[in-house]
């Protein structure tokens, strides 16, 4: 059985306690620290590799990419503060 939510819960809380370590040994840091266009940017750059990948229909780059965009859209929304409960909430009101 997949345990992704788990997965995902593990990375968020990874990301969330990397806001405090020092960016120049933490990319995850100089994201969630820096430039606010960079983390930005990354996002937009990882959703167009995404498709890219998929458009190739190539599993292995799309699976890689994917996780690039999971990644880099979890730093935006620790960033600019949004909550794992909050992007729960907002998951599970969109089943109804």
């Amino acid at each position: 059985m997949a345990t992704l939510g788990v997965t995902i819960d593990e990375l968020y809380t990874i990301i969330e306690g990397r806001r405090s370590a020092d960016p120049t040994n933490s990319y995850t840091s100089r994201l969630l620290t820096g430039d606010e266009d960079y983390p930005l940017k990354k996002v937009g750059e990882e959703a167009a590799e995404v498709i890219m990948a998929a458009k190739d229909n190539d599993s292995d780059h799309l699976r890689y990419e994917a996780v690039d965009l999971l990644y880099h859209l979890l730093v935006a929304c620790v960033r600019w503060g949004l909550s794992a409960d909050e992007l729960e909430a907002e998951i599970r009101g969109r089943f109804k």
